[in-house]
Order: C-alpha cells, then sequence, then structure tokens
C-alpha cells in the first residue's frame, strides 16, 4: 500500500513538472511573438504633454510661447482638449516664476487658439472675486455685529 502511494507521488510529481515545462515555453513564445509584432508597429511617437527632448526629437520644429501665469495646469487641459503636443518648462527667475511652452512648428494655429481660450478663461478667473476674500470679509462683518449686540446688551441692562 505503502509502495503504490509513493509511485503515485512520483508520477504526479513527473507530470507536474511536464506541465510547468509546457507552461513555460508557451509564455516564451507568446512573448517572442509579441515583441515581433512590437517591431512590426515601428516606434510609438508621443502626444499631448511630453518633455522638451521628446519634443525635440521628432524633427517638426519647435516654436515657444511664454506665460507668467502660475495657473498653468488650467492651460494642459485646454492644450488637451485641442490635440497639441506640448511640453512645459519652469524658468526660476527672480520673484514669479516664468513658464516657457514649447510646441511643435505645425501645430501653431491650434495652439493660437488654446492660447486665446486660455487668456479668456484666466481673464474671466481674475475677475470673479475671491471666496476667500468673502469669507474674510463676511467673518469680519459678523465679528462686528457681535460686538454691537454685546454693547447694546450692556447698555440695556444698565438702565
Amino acid at each position: 500500500m505503502q509502495e503504490e502511494i509513493e509511485q503515485r507521488t512520483v508520477a504526479l510529481s513527473i507530470s507536474t513538472a511536464k506541465l510547468s515545462g509546457r507552461v513555460f515555453r508557451a509564455a516564451i513564445c507568446r512573448y517572442l511573438e509579441y515583441h515581433k509584432n512590437k517591431q512590426r508597429d515601428g516606434p510609438v511617437i508621443p502626444h499631448g504633454k511630453q518633455s522638451v527632448k521628446q519634443l525635440i526629437g521628432q524633427n517638426q520644429g519647435v516654436s515657444t510661447i511664454e506665460s507668467n501665469d502660475p495657473h498653468i495646469r488650467n492651460f494642459e487641459k485646454i492644450a488637451r482638449k485641442y490635440g497639441v503636443d506640448y511640453a512645459i518648462k519652469k524658468v526660476k527667475t527672480e520673484g514669479k516664476p516664468k513658464y516657457v511652452i514649447f510646441f511643435k512648428a505645425r501645430d501653431a494655429d491650434a495652439l493660437t487658439q488654446a492660447f486665446t481660450e486660455y487668456t479668456r478663461k484666466s481673464a474671466e478667473r481674475e475677475k470673479k472675486p475671491s471666496v476667500r476674500k468673502l469669507l474674510k470679509n463676511l467673518i469680519a462683518k459678523s465679528k462686528n455685529k457681535e460686538r454691537e449686540r454685546t454693547k447694546d446688551r450692556n447698555r440695556s441692562t444698565e438702565r
């Protein structure tokens, strides 16, 4: 009985080893097939936001625009909307930082449209009052009212 169990155990371990070898071979074959297909498709050209090095490496000419606006994230959203390939570089200067936006020369028309929309939205944002300032004003007014109420109460109790 013991011998029969040992034979079954050995047979199970041998079949498992063969199975893992088959699985390993199949995985390698699939990887090689994937690698061949990837080479056939050619290099992937990045789109949207990318590094300056990647943008210049595409050999399509690069133009720049400078911006002092610290809310450059809003421009990134609009540039993605227009499908512009761009790169943003922060230049440290005294005072406020300056941002240089690099873009492909062929995207000039789309970028001018995106930049006009960005400036329009930033102008609208500047016109709107700051919520923090409004809250500070309301808090200051409410404190003044509380002071007046306590003064009025003190005067009425003195009579």
